[in-house]
């Protein structure tokens, strides 16, 4: 179930991603201001959990990555619970990660590895969450952000320099690390290999008793398993989608208003006279003469420019004054004295001699108010609309800040109040297979779930056109469904973990006797079920590679066949316990290294995997240089305040 979780902190970037994956943890929760580990056991949130070269890791630190993490893994897999974060342990998981990280920067600390104040405001201003609508850092977003995830700018700087100092000393120990040519032939011979083998299924069920279990037995069951019979935690939406047409219409434009609109963009307005160029420059009045001669006795400027080893450049439209201010006034002038389609006379500029054809001319005469006072007038309407909107959004959240509740709010502008059935975190319908939230509550399914109850809020829905204010009226805990609703899925599960019991021990029997001589029809005859027939199997690893990077489903023995030795026997069990496999692997046909390319891009990948050993190393001797000291109790009540077994005082 959190599988992606550690897979993704142990891939072939997990040294420097890993780490930075917990510098974005530790954005969110390192404020000192957050609302976050409030034990009972006496430890307080300020409490060192673990020592790394004199930096700290607190109590505090370590409760809010768990419960980042969480929010990470339920975003796969929304059943997922702390409690079930906690048994595949996914505290440690974060533990280690910080602890990584601390030490890389104590360590870099000491070694005179710094990073400066402009490097650290390099790094804010590529964070998306930063950039305003032109894709630029906005310092009034940045401040917005910090204040919505109550984080301090201080705390956020320290934690993007902690990982930079982390990245500086990661990044050299992995990069250009080379496997030998006789390695990666070796293994490039394995990539386009062929494997072929015998499956043998063992469904669960086949195997399951046939007496019915008492309701002790599935009480007993139930209570040992548990976990697998989580519900995700549901939330019920409360929500009013207003469109601009439903608020209060601005005022019309008035004249002054189109008036004072025209005065401030009266530029635009005024009369136009733009010429589009084609030009030559050459670094002498003599060439340029020779140039001009040239193009009146029939030839092309393109022509005459080519044939001198130069390119004649085709401009855009220029006014005089733009002429005059990127060239000269000389130049300027004997463009707009020259007739449509002709050269205009060779003037000089600090670029040098300019030799310039006047392609096309554009000519607006000067636009009165009265010319444009329709045109005005739209676009003042469409400004007073936006403030409109604007200031009704503002107003919404100051009613909301002052007490109002979604009710009253809805009602001061018109709103029609709607619930929503109980939602998963995913956006479905809890229980309704196929039927999701409202389309305009999906920009607010994030926060909604992160939200307090009955504490509405306002957003946007379409940009300048709609907004919907919502709260949450109820949230129901992720947690075991009672025993009495599903009985029957505890029955059936009970049947299959008895299964899978006998059906693991039938597949191992099957395992020790062909490894005895015995052939796969001997071991299913004896097996006294009436088994599936035994599969034949043939792969390519090229086939499978390609498989898994197109997202298909690779079935669990195929897989285990490229893990095993020739002539080999393994049993593996289905997933969920539905039943075990015995796969016999026959025969593995080596392929052919036709091609250097491949010798080559098998180089790369595995300098790729050795630089992540490497840095693995760096780790492993960074944490012994600078000491790793672990309060065990300190871990142990952060454990205990997660699970919600924590003594009350």
């Amino acid at each position: 179930m959190l599988n992606f979780f550690r897979s993704f902190l142990k891939s072939k970037f997990g040294a420097i991603i890993g780490l930075l994956v917990l510098g974005v943890i530790a954005i969110a929760f390192a404020s000192g201001d957050i609302a976050g580990f409030n034990s009972s056991s006496g430890v307080s949130a300020g409490t060192p959990v673990v020592t790394v070269g004199g930096e700290s890791v607190n109590a505090d630190t370590l409760d809010q990555g768990a419960k980042r993490a969480l929010e990470r893994v339920r975003q796969q897999s929304p059943n997922v619970t702390m409690k079930v974060l906690l048994e595949q342990g996914g505290l440690e998981q974060v533990l280690g990660e910080l602890i990584d990280r601390t030490a890389l920067f104590a360590f870099g600390t000491k070694n005179g590895v710094t990073i400066s104040d402009r490097l650290v405001d390099s790094e804010l201003a590529q964070i998306p969450a930063f950039q305003g609508v032109d894709g630029k850092f906005d310092q009034t977003v940045f401040r917005q952000a910090l204040a919505q995830q109550r984080i301090s700018e201080p705390a956020l700087r320290d934690d993007i320099r902690e990982s930079l100092v982390a990245r500086e000393l990661v990044t050299p120990a992995q990069i250009g690390s080379t496997m030998s040519q006789f390695a990666a032939k070796r293994y490039a011979s394995l990539l386009d290999e062929t494997r072929n083998g015998t499956v043998i299924a063992l469904p669960s069920l086949l195997f399951a008793p046939d007496k019915q279990p008492t309701d002790a037995d599935l009480a007993t069951f139930y209570k040992s398993h548990s976990a697998q019979f989580i519900r995700p935690e549901r939330r019920t939406i409360r929500y009013a989608v207003v469109t601009e047409d439903q608020l209060k219409a601005a005022a019309p434009p008035t004249d002054a208003e189109i008036a004072a609109r025209f005065t401030a963009n009266k530029a635009a307005y005024a009369a136009k006279d733009n010429r589009r160029i084609t030009q030559l420059i050459v670094p002498t009045e003599a060439a340029a003469k020779a140039v001009v001669a040239e193009v009146e006795k029939g030839k092309g400027l393109e022509a005459a420019a080519q044939e001198k080893g130069l390119s004649a450049a085709k401009l855009e439209f220029f006014s005089q004054e733009d002429l005059s201010t990127q060239f000269s006034p000389a130049v300027a002038q004997a463009v707009f004295a020259a007739p449509l389609g002709k050269l205009a006379a060779p003037q000089k500029s600090v670029l040098g001699w300019h030799v310039i054809r006047v392609d096309e001319e554009q000519k607006t005469p000067a636009r009165t108010l009265a010319d444009v006072k329709s045109e005005l007038s739209t676009q003042v309407a469409a400004d007073k609309r936006r403030k409109a909107f604007s200031d009704t959004l503002a107003a919404i959240e100051e009613q909301f800040s002052d007490g109002s509740n979604l009710n009253e709010v809805a009602k001061s502008i018109g709103g029609q109040v709607q619930t929503t059935q109980p939602v998963t975190a995913d956006g479905g319908l809890y229980m309704k297979p196929g039927q999701t939230l409202p389309e305009q509550l999906r920009p607010v399914l994030t926060t909604a779930f992160s939200m307090e109850q009955e504490q509405p809020q306002v957003a946007e829905v379409e940009r300048g056109k709609s907004f919907v204010i919502y709260d949450v009226t109820a949230i129901a805990p992720s947690a075991p469904a009672p025993l009495a609703q599903i009985k029957d899925d505890v029955k059936l599960a009970w049947a299959v973990d008895i299964g899978s019991k006998a059906a693991k021990a039938a597949a191992l029997k099957m395992q020790a006797d062909i490894r005895k001589g015995r052939t796969v029809e001997q071991v299913i005859a004896a097996s006294g079920k009436k088994l599936p027939p035994p599969q034949q199997v043939a792969m390519s690893r090229a086939t499978l590679a390609a498989a898994l990077r197109s997202g298909r489903q690779v079935p669990p023995p195929v897989s285990l066949m490229f893990h095993m030795a020739k002539t080999t026997v393994k049993v593996q069990s289905a997933e969920g316990e539905r039943g075990w496999f015995v796969v016999q692997l026959k025969d593995i046909v080596p392929g052919k290294v036709e091609s250097e390319d491949m010798v080559k891009s098998t180089q790369n990948e595995l300098g790729q995997q050795l630089g992540q050993a490497y840095a693995d190393a760096l780790g492993h001797a960074v944490r012994k240089a600078v000491g790793v000291k672990r309060n065990d109790a300190a871990i142990k009540a952060v454990r205990d305040q997660l699970a919600g077994t924590a003594s009350a005082n």
